[in-house]
């Protein structure tokens, strides 16, 4: 196991730092390491390291504990004693991540500091993509998701059993589906666990099943959810919506979560590198060797280049802060124009007589 960082070198913090920096460096930190985000190995670890850390610096009794004590006076504290008392729905809002955190245990977080066995019986999450605009990328807004997947069958409340009627508990195995048998030999107890041979592992019999399920329990069920597309929103980028994902297999489990991929959707105009925008555009060679203006299109509307002269096949020219925004920051991505010359395959007699001249022009110097 790794040697713990000091809580202020993980945040990256002096000692003396006043609350507002330890909570604007940890929000900073959070967004770059989260999983959902960072697809680096290690980016669970060091997110889970960085939340740990501000946990307790962002508590004045907790730090000034750890200040007096290290790590000793937070060793014995749960996963809930660290993070219950955080409003992690402040720190976030306006990141992107806003609208799912659903509280300690759940959305941003609920992945990685859970309550025992509340996660281990949450159904399986589902993953679905969105192809979003560029022009959503910049200004953010609603995107509708359309799924399908299980839900309890709102006819029988899941239990498969027709209205008014209780399915009938196997009797062989008590309603646990499986058969145990026990054997002591000496100090050691050994269990043999197998399938009920006369409930098939179910537990239970329906004699009447419900027509609207035709005994399962689960419907295929359409559903129409709206996601908030963040203004900067990053290719891959994972909005999680708590409780939208498959039903827990355990009566008291809760739902998985809807995983929504942000995909930037294809653009005839633009090439997406992250923040920013790449645009190619064919000039002659004549306008490649005198220079030119020329119209470029950007997603504010088309504004006026100069392509210098003397400009050599497959140059860049940089529009500055023309790209998209970067994700939770103020600044902008650039845009990058790709100059491809066209030569002339056929020429007329009269061009030919020009370029020819040109060249022993050239020559001659």
């Amino acid at each position: 196991m790794a040697e713990k960082r000091d809580y202020y070198e993980v945040l990256g913090v002096k000692k003396d730092a006043d609350q507002k920096e330890i909570k604007d460096t940890f929000r900073k930190l959070a967004l770059k390491y989260h999983p959902d985000r960072n697809k680096e190995p290690d980016a669970e670890e060091k997110f889970k390291e960085i939340a740990e850390a501000y946990a307790v610096l962002s508590d004045h009794k907790k730090r000034k504990e750890y200040d007096n004590r290290g790590f000793e006076a937070v060793s014995g504290f749960s996963q809930e004693d660290l993070f219950g008392g955080i409003n992690f729905d402040d720190i976030f809002k306006g990141s992107g991540f806003d609208f799912d955190l659903g509280g300690f245990g759940g959305g941003l977080f609920g992945s990685f500091f859970n309550r025992g066995g509340e996660y281990a019986s949450r159904g399986a999450d589902i993953r679905v993509e969105v192809y979003v605009p560029l022009k959503k990328i910049v200004t953010g807004g609603d995107e509708d998701i359309h799924i399908s997947h299980l839900r309890a069958c709102p006819e029988c409340k899941g239990t498969g059993a027709a209205p008014g009627t209780e399915p009938r508990i196997c009797k062989t195995c008590n309603g646990t589906g499986n058969m145990v048998n026990t054997r002591q030999e000496g100090n050691v107890a050994y269990q043999e666990i197998r399938t009920c041979p006369n409930c098939a592992g179910k537990g239970k019999f329906i004699d009447e099943p419900c027509q609207k399920c035709h005994g399962t329990g689960m419907i295929d069920e359409p559903e129409t959810l709206t996601v908030k597309i963040p203004v900067g929103a990053e290719e891959g980028m994972v909005l999680r919506v708590p409780s939208h994902g498959r039903p827990s297999q355990s009566k008291e489990g809760k739902p998985g979560d809807l995983l929504v991929i942000v995909r930037t959707a294809y653009d005839e105009r633009f090439k997406r590198a992250g923040a920013d925008l790449w645009h190619s555009k064919s000039i002659e060679l004549i306008d490649a060797v005198l220079g030119m203006e020329m119209e470029v299109p950007t997603m504010e509307g088309s504004v006026t280049v100069t392509v210098p002269q003397g400009t050599q096949p497959n140059s860049v020219l940089r529009l500055g802060g023309k790209g998209l925004p970067h994700f939770g920051e103020t600044k902008r991505g650039d845009l990058y124009l790709r100059l491809h010359v066209h030569i002339p395959e056929s020429l007329s007699q009269e061009e030919r007589e020009l370029y020819t001249r040109l060249r022993k022009l050239g020559r001659d110097k």
